[in-house]
């Protein structure tokens, strides 16, 4: 039965965390809008509004968040990253982390 019980728990921590990543993924939908990505980027990072910039849907999560990280440290300041460097200055990590989820989610 202890068996059978930690399974059962496992199995509901994992949903658990499935549950929050769609959570955060949603939010990250909201994020991408309400800090103004669409602007450039397009309503779901597919059509981004200059050749210049980056189609960021289906890019790898940990590579968006590296990215964003980057410019608003200044560790990245090449292409266009200085006129994105405004746009990012008010966004935090767990923000990043939300708006990449949902970035690496769209198709």
């Amino acid at each position: 039965m202890k068996k059978f019980t930690k399974v059962l728990m496992g199995a509901g921590a994992i949903a658990v965390s499935a549950m929050a990543m769609n959570a955060q993924a949603a939010d990250g939908k909201a994020l991408y809008t309400e800090k103004n990505c669409h602007t450039c980027h397009g309503a779901d990072g597919n059509a981004p509004i200059m050749p210049l910039y980056p189609k960021l849907a289906g890019q790898n999560k940990e590579y968006l968040v590296a990215q964003m990280k980057d410019i608003k440290s200044g560790a990245r300041a090449n292409g266009m990253s200085m006129a994105m460097k405004a746009m990012v200055m008010n966004v935090s990590d767990e923000e990043f982390t939300a708006i990449a989820e949902y970035l690496a989610n769209v198709k």
